[in-house]
C-alpha cells in the first residue's frame, strides 16, 4: 500500500469510527452478469451506533430492510409480508463494518488507487487477502477532502457488480433508535426464520 493510499485509508476509518449516525439518499445499481441487465433502486439509509441500519427502498417498488443486532427485518408492503432472520454480524466482512467503525480494512485487503475518469472523488480498489466466498472484489470512491465514501462497488464471485452511490450524507444528527423499529399494518404476515419450527 502506497503511501497515499494508507493515509486516505486511514482518514476513511477514522472518519466512521467518530460517526455515532448518519442519513444519506443512495441509488442502487446491480449489474447482472449472466443476464447483462441492470437493476436500479433508490431510496434512503439510516445508521446509528451500535450497528442499527435501516434500509428505505422507495423506487422501483417500497421496501424496508432493518439490520438491528443479530436480526435482520424484511418489510414487503406490497405482499405485506414481514420476514424476520438471523444474521452474524461478526461473520461480515470489513468492507461493510468499517460503516460502523468497526473492522480493519488494511486487515483484509490489499488496497491500491484505481483509475477512474468518471469519478469525483479517489478510486481504491481493495482485493481480499484471503479467499472470500462472497465477494471478489471491492471499489469504494472516497471524497479526498472529508475522506468519506461516496460510491461502494461489490463485485460477486461471479463478476456481477452491486453499486451503492451515497447522496447528501449528513453524519451525527441525532437519529433516534426508535427509526430502526418496523411497526407492519394489521395483516401483515409475520415469517420469524430465527424461531425453532415446532416439531
Amino acid at each position: 500500500m502506497t503511501a497515499e493510499v494508507k493515509t486516505l485509508v486511514d482518514r476513511m476509518q477514522a472518519f466512521y469510527e467518530k460517526t455515532g449516525d448518519f442519513k444519506s439518499g443512495f441509488k442502487q445499481d446491480y449489474k447482472y452478469k449472466t443476464f447483462r441487465r441492470t437493476q436500479s433502486s433508490t431510496g434512503t439509509v439510516t445508521y446509528k451506533k451500535p450497528g442499527l441500519m435501516r434500509w428505505e427502498y422507495t423506487n422501483p417498488s417500497p421496501r424496508t430492510f432493518v439490520l438491528a443486532g443479530s436480526k435482520v427485518y424484511m418489510y414487503d408492503p406490497a405482499a405485506q409480508t414481514l420476514s424476520v432472520a438471523a444474521m452474524d454480524t461478526s461473520q461480515l466482512s470489513a468492507s461493510v463494518t468499517f460503516l460502523f467503525g468497526q473492522g480493519n480494512l488494511a486487515e483484509e485487503f490489499a488496497i491500491s488507487k484505481g483509475d477512474c475518469k468518471d469519478c469525483k472523488g479517489t478510486l481504491l480498489v481493495l482485493d481480499p487477502l484471503k479467499t472470500e466466498p462472497r465477494f471478489r472484489q471491492v471499489r469504494l470512491e472516497v471524497d479526498p477532502t472529508t475522506a468519506q465514501v461516496l460510491k461502494s462497488t461489490v463485485v460477486d464471485p461471479d463478476g456481477s457488480e452491486n453499486t451503492i452511490a451515497f447522496v447528501d450524507l449528513k453524519t451525527n444528527v441525532g437519529i433516534s433508535a426508535d427509526s430502526f423499529k418496523l411497526n407492519p399494518p394489521e395483516g401483515t404476515r409475520v415469517d420469524d426464520f430465527t424461531k425453532p419450527k415446532a416439531q
